[in-house]
């Protein structure tokens, strides 16, 4: 049956793990109107003022183009400000940007404690390990 060979695959088994826990993070970051990974750069400039737009990608795992299009976005709203030191663009937070930090951090903890509920806190964490051990192995091999 077919659905036996999707459900035994790993791509369709991820993607589908990823488009759920993408629903539910929707959700607890629709208050701010911003998604998951606009709120996610925005705590990484919050823990690094000026850092540059290769660093950012990196942390992300994101190519520069997409990178790019997501500063930018932020710009637009106000949230964050690109500063060209020297031959470097670096990313800093606006005072906007920064008051929204606390509301970043709630979301963040809500949809933790989501997560916590679905599959118990232990369960999640491991789960959580394995596969970021997994995306690691398939990006080394």
């Amino acid at each position: 049956m077919i659905a036996d060979l999707l459900n035994g695959c790993l791509y369709f088994t991820a993607n589908q793990l990823a488009r759920e826990a993408g629903k539910i993070a929707d959700e607890e970051f629709m208050s701010l109107g911003l998604s998951p990974t606009y709120a996610f750069l925005m705590l990484a400039v919050k823990e690094e003022p000026g850092i540059t737009l290769t660093d950012l990608c990196k942390i992300l795992n994101i190519a520069p183009s997409t990178g790019t299009r997501l500063i930018d976005k932020l710009i637009h709203k106000r949230l964050v400000e690109r500063r060209t030191e020297g031959k470097l663009a670096k990313i800093f937070l606006t005072e906007k940007g920064a008051n929204l930090h606390g509301d970043i951090k709630l979301c963040w903890d809500r949809l933790y404690e989501r997560y916590s509920l679905i599959f118990g806190k232990e369960a999640g964490d491991e789960l959580t390990k394995q596969a970021l051990l997994a995306s690691e192995r398939i990006k080394n091999h």
